[in-house]
């Protein structure tokens, strides 16, 4: 199993290096006027903190700057297709998205909780282990043990909403399987996370959730 999560530790040793390398030169972030851009464009649907409380709606509190505004980066280009993040993203400029990406990271994340005992060892073991058998890779290669991922490239996802993670799941195996799909989304580097989630079911995606959303 060890070798298993080589390749993927050895891709996110790779990504966290060039991602320093990148933010070192990056301009340094201004928090105030990113408080007031997600006090104003942001709130509605994430909380003004980052918090959201709609389970659709991902939580963006404690979530990499860099990972943040390379998201709001390929809405503003519909690259990742959403219509709603389309309009919100279009009139940001590069600047106010990396302020209110930075503001986001500043922020402490209130954690979801894992709801589902029935399936919760058996997220884990997929969350931590992966399925050899059906080269099915370990989510913390990329995404740590505690699901606090690596800026840029691996998001945090531990604490996140199960439907959120769930449905991102599925749409990146909907964009990994199906020529023309409907609600996919195909932004990941390298077809990465299209590769992972088409070896998923239903159930394996949805225990992974839920047992993501209990991690800290």
């Amino acid at each position: 199993m060890k070798r298993f999560l080589l390749p993927l530790i050895f891709l996110a040793a790779t990504a966290a290096q060039a991602n320093e390398a990148a933010h070192s030169e990056a301009p340094k972030a201004d928090l105030a006027k990113g408080k007031a851009t997600a006090a104003t464009v942001c709130v509605a649907c994430h909380g003004a903190d980052g918090n959201s409380t709609i389970p659709a709606n991902p939580k963006l509190a404690g979530q990499h700057a860099d990972y943040i505004a390379k998201q709001l980066r390929e809405f503003k280009s519909n690259t990742r297709s959403n219509p709603v993040m389309l309009g919100m993203a279009s009139a940001l400029s590069e600047d106010d998205m990396r302020n209110v990406a930075a503001w986001f990271e500043s922020q402490e994340q209130k954690g979801d909780v894992a709801k589902n005992r029935e399936t919760v060892e058996f997220g884990q073991k997929l969350f931590r282990s992966g399925d050899l058998k059906k080269g099915l890779p370990a989510c913390a290669g990329c995404h740590g043990p505690a699901g606090h991922g690596i800026p840029a490239q691996y998001p945090r996802i531990g604490g996140q909403f199960s439907d959120y993670i769930e449905a991102q799941l599925k749409a990146f195996r909907e964009a990994g399987t199906n020529p023309n799909p409907v609600n996919g989304r195909a932004n990941d580097p390298n077809k990465m996370m299209r590769g992972v989630a088409a070896k998923m079911t239903d159930y394996e995606i949805k225990a992974v959730a839920d047992y993501v959303a209990g991690l800290r």
